[in-house]
């Protein structure tokens, strides 16, 4: 079982340089005074806030700087490009939609896999 996942809840790309919260956006059922996350909570700065600096190679401003720098990894700005809902998602329901769990993850269009360093509270999913 997995906790739930709540507004501020502070996610990490594998190719991003720092932590981003999540922004959830009301009305939202409540789990310890946060508004509570489902998969379908995955748009880009809406959502998901960018990571600091992107170093994938398949971003293509990342691409251009390294080439401009002769072949060095040059980190440019996250603009996340989130390419379809959380998964797995869990099995309560949280506004007709599976609850987003700490287990979960999502993917960008860049090729970094998006987790969930910490939920935002301390709230276990019940599995019911």
């Amino acid at each position: 079982m997995g906790k739930f996942v709540t507004n501020g809840a502070l996610l990490q790309c594998s190719f991003g340089v720092a932590p981003s919260p999540l922004t959830v956006l009301p009305p939202r059922p409540m789990v310890q005074n946060m508004p509570m996350a489902n998969i379908m909570d995955f748009a880009p700065m809406v959502n998901i806030k960018p990571f600091g600096m992107c170093q994938s190679l398949s971003n293509p401003t990342v691409a251009s700087a390294t080439a401009a720098a002769c072949g060095v990894l040059t980190p440019m700005p996250c603009v996340p490009v989130i390419t379809g809902p959380w998964f797995p998602g869990g099995q309560e329901k949280v506004c007709n939609m599976p609850a987003l769990l700490d287990n979960c993850k999502c993917m960008c269009a860049w090729g970094g896999n998006i987790s969930i360093n910490f939920p935002g509270n301390a709230a276990m999913a019940t599995g019911k």
